[in-house]
């Protein structure tokens, strides 16, 4: 699901903060670059009201925040919603006891790690992130949360770049976006 209502200014207007940057971090990649969107706070500030307004009476008890950009939107997300949130860190980034999940890139694997105990049975999970490509991250942020005994109600990100598909991996979950890439 888009969240980009037709008629809707603060869409437009998020659209226009992010920057795109050309051959980074390769040749070829057209980079989505949120770092300007932060940079605008009445456009920062619509990012968070649509998620929140989109999520506060789904019972969401955790927000799980990808690193690093999920770190960003998620806590105020979760906040405003009253729900707890949860770090999702690349590989010894927490201390203590972690679960993890892996995930394949194009030139490897990766993985997501979270404390163990983060997350409760029966909890209602939202995964944010600011980008969907592939799918893979969200994927295996799904799949983490689940082993852990979360119900993943949804994924949430500002971008999705839908020419990658990542969206059809999710296994039916649903999607909210803001932007779609063109």
């Amino acid at each position: 699901m888009s969240a980009s209502r037709e008629g809707d200014p603060r869409v437009k207007r998020i659209a226009s903060a992010i920057r795109v940057v050309p051959d980074f971090p390769k040749p070829g990649i057209l980079f989505q670059d949120i770092t300007t969107l932060l940079l605008d706070h009445k456009a920062f500030q619509d990012s968070i009201d649509i998620f929140v307004e989109r999520f506060k009476d789904k019972n969401i008890t955790v927000v799980a925040g990808i690193e690093a950009r999920g770190f960003i939107f998620g806590p105020p997300i979760a906040l405003a919603i009253g729900a707890k949130f949860v770090p999702m860190r690349k590989p010894r980034k927490l201390p203590g006891e972690v679960i993890f999940e892996e995930y394949v890139l194009e030139y490897g694997t990766d993985r997501i790690e979270m404390h163990v105990g983060a997350v409760e049975a029966g909890d209602r999970a939202l995964v944010v992130d600011d980008l969907i490509a592939t799918g893979g991250t969200l994927c295996a942020a799904i799949r983490l949360l689940e082993r852990a005994g979360a119900a993943v109600i949804e994924c949430a990100c500002i971008i999705e770049i839908p020419e990658l598909k990542g969206r059809e991996k999710l296994g039916g979950k649903p999607l909210c976006i803001i932007v779609e890439t063109e």
